[in-house]
């Protein structure tokens, strides 16, 4: 996992350094020159901007600036105090102008040739380091050295839109104290469950609680989601429906009560390895009752989505009080209107704190969908995916994001992991499909894809 800190994590990171500070700033500029040195292709006679301002990200560009010259680059350094409004022609932009401590707003002059290149140190100037959001105009980078460590700005808002690709610059700073991490494939391949020898269909069996009138394409994509994924069994019930229940074949259906079925899923849980309950539930007063009496009750790990948060709502916090001394994870999959729901604000900005705070208030792992999604638990760890694009942005592909999830969950993967690998997982299925025309069901398809291609199969 690549560690993730705020500006204000990344100062107290600076203060504790046991090296000079011109130490660490030459060894940030070689970093950038290197990335600059591969941009350029061939560094000899070509010419190079570097916009540098008063702080240590200036500082950075300039020693990057002198690596560069040393090589036969020409080099030319403007004060971001008095930039012109064009920028000279180049044949790279470095922007070293303002850092991801910038408070203010920023106003990207111009390139001379809209086509040059722009290698950003730390981050886009003008973009918080915190929260992404770009204040003014910035750069759009082709790349972004950041140092030490991934920051949140990076990953959210615009910040990934205006950083290109990131690369990570190790100059020996200590980063222990970092609460968030971003996930990487080897991570998710590391969390991936093999199967014994001796495996059965119960090791790793789901029972899912979706669908109603008019709602039954939830629950079979969850349903689906769950075999790709690796369960080996999956009940899926709709309550009221009886047995006419368009599922997956290999599904077993099992009738539940309109009324009363939190009790006949409590009494026969003990088999299953989770519980996932919401997609496509619907809104009768009865199914929220129902919800409630069964997140309150549960002794097997239980995700819980789409209607099912909404039902819990702003009982959340009464239903999940009555758990307080279980040890068994429940798990809260919202995306920003959900979240709104459960915590009464939405998210804002600073998203990372807004789900951290969620998951301490609720004891509640939280998953919290977007772009880049994050999953919090209650002790203020939070894990990163920036897998996918808009590709995901449809209806349904968070019912096979349940399914998914309580699939690795059964199988005995570490609940907070085993969110944060189906966010993972989930992402890739949509980077593997088309380019246009995705549906959820699609991404379902992806998934054994997915597996192999995180796994290395």
């Amino acid at each position: 996992m690549q560690p993730i800190v705020t500006p204000e994590e990344m100062a107290a990171i600076d203060a504790s350094a046991h090296e000079p500070v011109d130490v660490l700033i030459d060894r940030a500029g070689g970093a950038v020159a290197r990335v600059a040195f591969e941009m350029l292709d061939g560094a000899y006679g070509k010419r190079v901007v570097v916009l540098a301002g008063p702080g240590n990200n200036g500082a950075d560009g300039r020693a990057a600036g002198r690596r560069l010259r040393s090589r036969g680059v020409g080099v030319q350094v403007i004060d971001a105090a008095a930039m012109p409004g064009t920028l000279p022609a180049a044949d790279l932009v470095i922007d070293a102008a303002y850092g991801t401590g910038f408070r203010g707003t920023f106003h990207a002059p111009m390139l001379a040739h809209p086509h040059t290149p722009v290698l950003a140190v730390d981050i886009p100037s003008g973009v918080s380091g915190l929260t992404g959001v770009v204040s003014g105009t910035s750069l759009p980078a082709v790349r972004t050295v950041t140092l030490v460590a991934w920051k949140p700005g990076l990953l959210l808002a615009d910040g990934p839109g205006l950083a290109g690709h990131v690369d990570v610059a190790d100059i020996g700073l200590d980063t222990s104290s970092a609460r968030t991490h971003l996930v990487t494939a080897a991570d998710v391949a590391a969390w991936l469950p093999l199967r014994p020898r001796a495996a059965h269909k119960w090791q790793g069996a789901v029972w899912l609680v979706a669908g109603s009138a008019g709602m039954t394409g939830a629950a079979q994509l969850a349903a689906r989601s769950a075999q790709r994924g690796g369960a080996g069994y999956v009940r899926l019930s709709v309550p009221g429906a009886g047995l006419a229940v368009d599922a997956p074949t290999e599904a077993v259906v099992v009738a539940v009560e309109h009324r009363g079925w939190a009790a006949q899923v409590l009494a026969d849980q003990d088999r299953f390895g989770a519980l996932a309950v919401g997609p496509g539930l619907g809104r009768d007063p009865a199914t929220d009752v129902e919800v409630r009496a069964l997140v309150a009750a549960t002794q097997t790990p239980t995700v819980v989505d789409g209607d099912g948060l909404r039902a819990l709502g702003v009982s959340t916090r009464d239903v999940l009080y009555a758990r307080r001394h279980k040890s068994v994870p429940i798990i809260l999959t919202p995306h920003d209107g959900e979240f709104e729901a459960l915590a009464g604000h939405p998210p804002g900005a600073d998203r990372f704190e807004a789900v951290r705070s969620l998951s301490a208030e609720l004891g509640a792992i939280v998953l919290l969908k977007g772009p880049t999604t994050l999953v919090a638990r209650p002790d203020g760890a939070v894990l990163a995916s920036a897998t996918g694009d808009a590709r995901l942005a449809t209806a349904g592909t968070g019912d096979v994001l349940t399914g998914l999830i309580a699939a690795l969950v059964a199988q005995g993967v570490e609940p907070f992991r085993a969110a944060s690998a189906a966010a993972f997982l989930h992402g890739v299925a949509g980077d593997l499909a088309l380019p246009r025309g995705l549906v959820a069901g699609d991404l379902v398809d992806h998934l054994p894809a997915a597996f192999a291609e995180v796994a290395g199969d």
